[in-house]
Order: structure tokens, then sequence, then C-alpha cells
């Protein structure tokens, strides 16, 4: 059994646990109280936001070489509240991005590997009989923290996968009808191979919709894997990362994300982007209203990333693959045709009208 699940701190015992552990009896009370903190976090002055950023993004690339864009998408889903699928073959590091990740923030993390044989209640908690006291004792899975690793979540049955759709969403778990509130930051990163489909149960429509951006983290390029061999050589430099980062000043970062301006005819190019899908011929199932809010979200961060405070059309139609392709459905004819949901959403993203003013910020009429 693994130690308390602490609100903060490094825990690098929790972070292999497969099992709940000791519940400290004040945890969701110390949740709410730190949700109620939350709403009254000051933001931090942009060029403050983008040394954190920076920091944490130099921290991961010490593990993960020649990957830039796809860490800072990475850092952009934390920033937006969301939650990461990392999709791709085996071997080209999706367990080491998501690792690397939580391990550059100072905060409590657990990772879970899914396996056929995992329980629902290894994953949210289960009350267990104390016969000292004769009392019922809720005891924690590892969706208690703030940076959860699911380690090939499509080996893990429906029914044990099914078990994160309260908290991906609602950032709750509900357990014998009492519910705990889960703290913030919070954010699942999940990982899977699309290849190897013997033995594995595929997520279904409402699990993938709540991931709000699907990744592939693609084969490093000559010199990148050159230089992999030289850095990985003798010793895995994961095991000596620290934390460059805490769990407040990321709530901090994401009360700045909170604010980034979106102007209207950037929200109406949004929507969309997301109507295009579902009335598109090659689609049996469009995108969801969660996925235009989502979508918004992650621009919003990848702004603030970029150092704006406004929200461009551009960063939408860079984004719109990544959250947008991995809910849709195709059709039949689409499939026969080889025609994927990326290639479909790139389509759309090539052919939809663009809002004309592209550069110009929202505030600069303000500065003047």
């Amino acid at each position: 059994m693994t130690g308390p699940i602490t609100p903060s701190g490094w825990n690098h015992q929790a972070e292999s646990a497969h099992h709940p552990g000791s519940a400290s009896p004040q945890w969701n009370a110390q949740a709410v109280l730190q949700r109620t903190r939350d709403d009254h976090v000051a933001p931090m002055p942009s060029h403050e936001f983008a040394r954190h950023a920076q920091a944490i993004v130099d921290n991961i690339e010490r593990v993960i070489e020649g990957k830039t864009a796809i860490v800072r998408l990475a850092l952009a889903v934390l920033l937006a509240e969301g939650h990461l699928l990392i999709e791709d073959v085996p071997g080209v590091g999706k367990t080491k991005l998501a690792k690397a990740l939580a391990r550059s923030i100072d905060c409590s993390v657990r990772r879970i590997q899914f396996t056929p044989d995992l329980l629902p209640s290894d994953v949210t908690g289960v009350s267990v009989y104390n016969q000292e006291t004769r009392e019922f004792e809720f005891k924690p899975g590892a969706v208690f923290a703030n940076l959860v690793v699911g380690d090939e979540i499509n080996r893990a049955s429906p029914k044990t996968q099914s078990a994160l759709l309260e908290c991906m969403e609602e950032r709750q778990v509900t357990i014998d009808g009492i519910t705990y509130q889960l703290q913030v930051p919070f954010m699942v990163i999940a990982t899977q191979n699309p290849i190897e489909m013997e033995g594995t149960y595929p997520l279904p429509e409402a699990q993938r919709d709540r991931f709000t951006a699907r990744i592939a983290v693609g084969y490093p390029d000559g010199k990148a894997e050159l230089q992999m061999l030289d850095v990985h050589g003798a010793a895995d430099p994961l095991d000596d990362l620290q934390p460059v980062t805490d769990a407040i000043t990321v709530r901090r970062m994401i009360s700045t994300v909170r604010g980034v301006h979106v102007a209207d005819a950037v929200k109406q190019y949004a929507v969309n982007l997301v109507t295009a899908t579902r009335e598109s011929a090659d689609l049996r199932l469009g995108a969801s209203p969660r996925s235009t809010l989502q979508l918004l979200r992650t621009a919003k961060a990848v702004a603030a990333l970029d150092g704006r405070d406004y929200v461009l059309p551009d960063d939408l139609q860079a984004l719109a693959v990544p959250v947008l392709a991995h809910r849709l459905i195709p059709t039949a004819e689409a499939q026969l045709s080889r025609r994927t949901t990326d290639l479909v959403v790139a389509d759309i993203v090539h052919r939809l009208p663009v809002p004309g003013d592209r550069q110009r910020s929202p505030y600069e009429a303000r500065r003047r």
C-alpha cells in the first residue's frame, strides 16, 4: 500500500502506484477549500508566465529531444485544464513524455498501468470496513492526484475505462453516494498503441471526447536520434529530472490563460470549424459542443505560450487536427477511400473562410 496522497509535494512512491492508498480524512475538505481559493488566484505577468513556461519546456526536452512543438502542445493542454491522449507506435517516447511533464511540476503524481484485470476501484478508490472504528473508510484510488499518467489505457476493460469519465469531466469522484472533489490542476495523460490491437479495448466515443487533444510523438529526425544515443546511452535522464515549478504556480498560469481575449469573429470561426465537421459527407459523427469549448481553451493557452494576450484564427487552425480529429467517426465510404479524420479536418480548415484581421491585437486601441 502507498502512503497518504498529499495535495502538494512530489510523491515518488505514489507515482508507481497501482492500487488505492490510505487517505487523509480531510482530503475532500481540503480539495473544496482549494477549489474556492483557485477562483481567486491572481494571474501572473506575461514575462513571468513566459519564464515558467520555458522552464517546463526545457526540462521536458532534456528527456524528449527534437519535439518542441509536441512538448508545447502537451503543456498547452495542461494550462487549458484539459486531458491529453498520446497515441503512437511503440518505442517513440509516449510514456516518457507523460512522465517528464509530470515530473517537471512539484505536485502529486500517480501512474496507472492499465491491464485487463484492473478494477474500477483501483482507479477511483473503495470504501473499506474498519473493524476498530466499526465504520467504512474511504481509500482513494490513483485519480486522487494532480497529474495522473495512464499507460496503455486501451488494455483495460471498458468498465475500468469508464471509471475515468466523471473525474475527467467534472473533477470529482462519487463513491457509495459520496462525492469527493479533485484538486487543481488535475490532468489525465493517457497513452495507447494504435498498432497492436490484440487484447485491447478501443476507447468509446464518450471517453475520447473527454480528451482535449490527441497527439502522436512521431519518430525523431536523424540529428535528434543521434543526440538521443549520447544522452540516453549511459543513463536515463528521466531518473535525474527535477521539478522546475509547483502546483501553485501552475494554477496562476491557468488563471492567466483564462484571461486571454477572444474576439467575437474568432469565436464564430471556432463554431464554424466544428459545425463543418457535423455537415461533412465524410463523417458519420461530427465534433461535439464540448470540443468547441476545448478548442477555444487550448487556443488561449497556445496564445499565452506565444506571448500574446489574444487568440488568432491561426491558433485555431493549428489546433483543429489534434483537438477535433480523434472525436470524429468517418463514414464507411471514407474508410474505404482511406480518408482519415485527420485529413477530413485538414480539408475543412483549408476551405473554410478565415476572419480577415489576423495580426492586430484587440488591446491595441487601449494601449494608445
